[in-house]
């Protein structure tokens, strides 16, 4: 059994370019209607969010987390699987890295920080390996699944950190964790860490098991055809689950990243649904690594910029949800995208 070889190639790049150039003009809609020039609104995005190496730095700071969780959710979808636990198995992950973070202080650096980083790991994809398992063995659909351990993640972690792990000050939140756990900070004064490097590095592991090693072609044979899978003596349960962990100690990162790097503990719904941005993320990515990068950093300069404009122009920064869900719907209409693309081709 073949599987075609997934690229960015013109065609693939097609949908998703196309769906950021329609949303930036239906958002240019929005902007004349509160009144203001939309080149000047859209100069104020970009240049807030790429025109100084600060201003990059901020951007990438808020495309790590989305990298984690957009990795995540792509790596299911290669299995077929629709992973909308992101979110939960991010909170998971932050708080056992923070647990782990604020205990062994005698630690050396070199082992407790990998520590914290693979005890949110650990904690995300089994996490994850729950709903894999209701699916593979009684067909229940992760999506309910995933959704549901959201909420368990949700109320879990308020217990944890309002309880047995409070940091003793007034807020909901764990102490700060040592130094020999936390990320180190790349360019102050923004929050920039080396989460990014560790961004890089699982962009390039992802790609690798997916397109280089026998269980990567396990996994999107079964995403491809589970029946043919099947028939091929490939187990579907067994990838099933497989992906579910690897997507879910992947997205957990995301949780890791804030709690070691940006916040240096866990608080209490840290999150602004980075879980489900990844969605969008790996949507617009076309479930491959690179392009999830690329997803990613466009929708950090969307929140760095959108921020911006909010301050310096009359456009208020709920704009920018309106564009990010423009680019989601154009991506779902992706026939529509392609006979825009087609007809104009043939004029």
């Amino acid at each position: 059994m073949e599987l075609r070889q997934s690229s960015l190639s013109s065609r693939n790049l097609l949908v998703p370019l196309g769906s950021v150039v329609l949303a930036l003009l239906v958002g240019a809609v929005f902007v004349l209607i509160a009144g203001e020039n939309p080149i000047t609104a859209y100069r104020v995005l970009f240049v807030e969010s790429f025109g100084s190496v600060r201003s990059i730095a901020t951007t990438l700071q808020r495309a790590t987390p989305l990298i984690f969780t957009g990795l995540g959710v792509a790596f299911a979808f290669r299995c077929g699987l629709f992973n909308i636990g992101a979110e939960g198995q991010l909170y998971v992950g932050a708080i056992v890295a923070a647990i782990i973070g604020v205990s062994f202080g005698d630690l050396p650096r070199v082992i407790h920080l990998p520590m914290a980083v693979a005890g949110g790991m650990a904690a995300g994809g089994i996490w994850a390996a729950v709903p894999g398992i209701l699916k593979a063995k009684l067909g229940v659909h992760e999506v309910i699944n995933t959704i549901m351990m959201n909420f368990v993640a949700y109320y879990l972690t308020d217990f944890l950190v309002t309880g047995p792990f409070h940091g003793g000050r007034w807020a909901p939140e764990t102490d700060r964790v040592f130094p020999t756990a936390a990320l180190e900070r790349i360019f102050l004064p923004t929050r920039l860490n080396s989460g990014i490097i560790l961004a890089v590095v699982a962009i390039a592991v992802v790609y690798v098991i997916l397109w280089k090693t026998k269980t990567g072609y396990e996994i999107r044979a079964v995403g491809f055809n589970p029946g043919a899978a099947e028939y091929g003596g490939i187990s579907v349960a067994r990838n099933m689950v497989l992906a579910m962990v690897i997507s879910g100690a992947v997205a957990s990162l995301a949780g890791v990243e804030q709690v070691l790097g940006v916040h240096g503990r866990f608080i209490q719904r840290f999150s602004p649904d980075l879980g489900f941005m990844g969605i969008a993320v790996a949507l617009l990515g076309k479930n491959h690594p690179v392009g999830v990068f690329f997803a990613a950093v466009l929708f950090g300069a969307l929140r760095t910029g959108g921020a911006a404009m909010d301050r310096l122009t009359d456009v208020p920064r709920e704009l920018i949800v309106i564009i990010q869900a423009m680019i989601i719907m154009f991506v779902a209409a992706d026939e529509l995208i392609r006979r825009l693309f087609a007809r104009r081709g043939k004029a």
